[in-house]
């Protein structure tokens, strides 16, 4: 069964009592017009607001605004395929799919779910993670649920909960170490619950679009990457900024010039089978000599997709960039191998590594 065009579908995730319920029925009390199908992925009722609720039917509750709800709590291959196949037969109407996970859920399975199915790549595009972070609660818990440090770092956006309970201060040391963890994920602070839908929709995270990865380059605000060490002759550059906690989960940015395809592939495929399971995402552009476009990839675990992107402008630097986040990974390691992958071997004139900056 293949539907026209791919249904666009929004991981929500948070950990246990973070709000995402409350985000949920804002967004449906505010469709705009859209009508989504929202998918619990969990055991339990459905938890949404009751005034919402038109008909139950079949394991399916019908809003009043023509959205649909149902729970999966087992193969959410199945209940996908159904979901699709009813909305082809006309017996379901709606536009964009929502998967609310379970607050001890771990987003990488459900995400990964996507392009490890086969028979869900045609008619599904996950369109992003969006996880909900309870700014009362959140330091405590990125202290001690590990799976709180995963959300984040597999997100891409995050929302901020809970701010009106919570001083200024507090919030921006909150949103700093989320950062650290995460520098890839825009934050918003949300006001009663209502994230705005642009905030949850349309944010293309799982396209292999190469102005995402410039855009974590940015350095936008003071949370974002701040270079600790660079090299005179475009080989690695890393950055990190030094973690007040001792989050397991963490990011780095490694940068070259031009990268040689088949030792980078190498690379890449080595990265994978040996931190698979702890590489939450990855995202790089890659400059290749001879070859004018962007060769972009990015994964989710142990599942990564490539593809040639846009043309290099003539104005533009060629810089290869990969961002890493996951738990543990041994940077120095990793730095070191990516190195081994670029055209120029030394890391500066002197073939010493690279000053520390400070």
């Amino acid at each position: 069964m293949t539907v026209c065009t791919p249904l666009p579908v929004t991981l929500l995730s948070g950990f246990l009592g973070a709000g995402k319920t409350t985000v949920l029925n804002a967004l449906l009390n505010h469709a705009d017009g859209l009508r989504f199908a929202v998918v619990e992925n969990e055991f339990g009722a459905i938890n949404i607001d009751s005034q919402l609720i038109s008909r139950r039917s079949g394991g399916i509750i019908e809003l009043t605004n023509g959205c649909v709800c149902c729970t999966v709590s087992a193969d959410l291959v199945r209940g996908l395929q159904e979901l699709a196949a009813r909305r082809v037969a006309g017996e379901l109407s709606f536009d964009w799919i929502i998967i609310e996970t379970t607050g001890l859920a771990d987003p990488g399975a459900v995400a990964q779910t996507f392009f490890a199915a086969p028979e869900l790549r045609d008619d599904f595009m996950l369109d992003g993670i969006v996880v909900v972070v309870d700014a009362l609660h959140a330091q405590k818990q990125l202290d001690q649920h590990s799976v709180v440090q995963r959300q984040v770092g597999f997100a891409d956006r995050l929302l901020l909960a809970k701010c009106d309970l919570v001083d200024t201060d507090a919030i921006a040391v909150l949103a700093e170490r989320l950062a650290r963890i995460n520098p890839r994920a825009p934050q918003q602070r949300l006001a009663q619950g209502r994230a705005e839908p642009g905030s949850l929709l349309g944010i293309g995270g799982f396209n292999l679009d190469a102005s995402l990865l410039a855009a974590d380059a940015d350095q936008r605000s003071p949370a974002r990457f701040t270079p600790l060490a660079t090299s005179t002759r475009g080989a690695v550059r890393w950055s990190r900024r030094p973690a007040a906690h001792d989050d397991e989960i963490s990011s780095f940015l490694l940068e070259a010039g031009e990268v040689d395809l088949d030792r980078v592939g190498s690379f890449v495929q080595s990265l994978i089978d040996e931190f698979g399971d702890e590489l939450l995402r990855y995202k790089g552009i890659l400059a290749i000599p001879d070859e004018n476009r962007k060769l972009i990839f990015q994964g989710v675990q142990r599942v990564a997709g490539f593809d040639y992107g846009e043309v290099w402008a003539p104005e533009e630097v060629r810089v290869s960039r990969i961002v890493l986040i996951g738990k543990q990974l041994p940077e120095a390691r990793l730095r070191e191998a990516f190195l081994k992958s670029t055209i120029t071997p030394s890391i500066a004139d002197d073939g010493k590594a690279p000053k520390v900056i400070h």
